[in-house]
């Protein structure tokens, strides 16, 4: 009578079995099934702006007669909303290379300095750098004057959904 080893057996069984939770379902070419909710327009102003907005209103000094005023946050909850909304401004711009909002190769760069902008002004957020975050929103404002350049649509020209 052969008896085999219990480790030889399990070893087998998982050989036999490893193949079948290797394998994906579907086509390894096909494309995820992205369905975009909100249009361009949308996502700038419901995501992008507010996002940004945060970002700059945490950032630099403002001087008057009355004084100065400095921006940055003074607590971690401050500066962890900063980095969240960083974190959105990277995000949206993945969400605007997605396929039907893409268009072309210059929008997919403006949409990459988004990803970097908001990186910059996540780090600069965990660091608790103001003067970083400062020149985070910096390069965030030139990365959104850049692309407004090129692909700015008038209120008219598309649904706002306001």
């Amino acid at each position: 009578m052969l008896r085999s080893h219990p480790a030889r057996s399990l070893a087998a069984l998982c050989l036999a079995v490893l193949p079948l939770g290797c394998s994906t379902p579907g086509t390894p070419d096909a494309a995820p099934p992205y369905e975009p909710v909100a249009d361009v327009r949308q996502t700038m102003l419901w995501l992008l702006e507010p996002a940004a907005d945060v970002i700059w209103d945490s950032a630099g000094t403002i001087i008057t007669a009355e004084g100065r005023t400095e921006l940055a946050p003074t607590t971690d909850a401050g500066w962890e909303n900063v980095r969240r909304h960083a974190v959105i401004v990277a995000e949206t711009g993945n969400l605007l290379m997605l396929p039907g909002r893409a268009a072309g190769p210059d929008w997919i760069a403006y949409a990459r300095d988004l990803q970097r902008t908001g990186r910059l002004a996540m780090a600069a957020a965990e660091a608790r750098d103001a003067d970083a975050l400062f020149e985070a929103g910096g390069q965030l404002y030139q990365a959104c004057v850049a692309c407004h350049a090129q692909y700015w649509l008038p209120a008219g020209d598309a649904a706002s959904g306001d």
